[in-house]
């Protein structure tokens, strides 16, 4: 299993905006070898806020036919030359090869 995560970090008040954006219907969820995504959002009372959204892929060759693919690229040219939103503080991504999985017992 390979697992692509991103982190963005938000004014406080915004991270509906990217839990929308990542958390609704699109197209990578019809690629082959999409498990899921998760999109989750860091508690805290006040300030910046961090949305995290973490996406399963079988392997890293699925992950990677989907980053090549012309949807993809597309989608990324469709926002060239756009300013980014003014509540986007900083964008951080990292890719993980998953070793192990543990599942509850039942």
């Amino acid at each position: 299993m390979f697992v692509q995560m991103k982190k963005i970090t938000i004014t406080e008040g915004h991270a509906d905006k990217i839990i929308e954006r990542f958390g609704g219907k699109g197209i990578v969820e019809e690629q082959e070898g999409f498990i899921d995504a998760t999109v989750m959002v860091k508690k805290v009372r006040r300030g910046d806020e961090e949305v995290v959204i973490m996406i399963r892929w079988e392997s890293e060759e699925y992950w990677k036919k989907w980053e090549k693919s012309d949807a993809h690229i597309a989608g990324h040219k469709a926002n060239r030359g756009k300013p980014k939103p003014e509540f986007i503080i900083r964008t951080e991504g990292e890719l993980y090869e998953v070793k192990t999985v543990k599942n509850r017992v039942q």
